[in-house]
């Protein structure tokens, strides 16, 4: 099955199931109107709520105090290392805090925007796989991916099945970074959008 096929089935089995069959954890429920407000000051009153909630439910599952095995922290999973970058270049959320859930989601909400600007895509759908990517793995490595494609004769503004065919990582590294902007924007974006409202900027799919 190839893979285009696979992302179909995948958003159309998750469409079908029933309103009952999935709710956000309690967390998410509690940090909803927080993660809301934050999102459209950082964005603007259509800023993509359900798209950072789905990505909070893939990096930490709502749970502030978690601590990955290679060292990220939080809400949003941060290095420490970035964690500081982000502190330093947006002073305005003042010293770094991970575990703080706030501070957190206006980290998260903030690196999402600086990766977003700095992105060519096709469609909002293409550029939050390729905005995802960098959250996970890095902005260069999203160019070099870019670079890849472009010159594989694949569309440099497109994800799936061209940039996301493309990389020089090694293959756990792609293996995780292709499913991570899966799992946000193909299964647990459309699930925050069916219990919070909102629209998924993959639509298409």
């Amino acid at each position: 099955m190839s893979r285009a096929l696979a992302l179909v089935l995948l958003v159309l089995l998750t469409g079908c199931q029933p309103a009952w069959a999935w709710q956000p954890p309690a967390n998410a429920k509690r940090y909803q109107r927080e993660l809301t407000r934050i999102v459209q000051q950082t964005w603007g009153l259509d800023g993509n709520v359900a798209v950072h909630a789905a990505q909070i439910q893939q990096e930490s599952g709502w749970r502030p105090d978690v601590d990955s095995p290679v060292g990220a922290q939080g809400l949003a999973q941060f290095m420490p290392s970035t964690s500081a970058w982000i502190a330093e270049i947006y002073p305005d959320l003042g010293e770094a805090a991970p575990y703080s859930p706030g501070w957190a989601m206006r980290a998260m909400a903030r690196y999402d925007r600086w990766i977003w600007q700095r992105v060519d895509a096709a469609d909002a759908c293409q550029r939050w796989a390729m905005t995802l990517s960098g959250y996970n793995g890095g902005l260069g490595w999203v160019w070099r991916d870019q670079k890849l494609a472009r010159a594989a004769g694949d569309d440099p503004a497109l994800w799936w099945g061209h940039v996301a065919e493309h990389t020089n990582r090694a293959g756990w590294a792609k293996r995780e970074n292709r499913d991570y902007v899966d799992r946000i924007l193909l299964r647990y974006t459309p699930n925050y959008v069916r219990a919070w409202g909102g629209r998924s900027p993959c639509y298409h799919f």
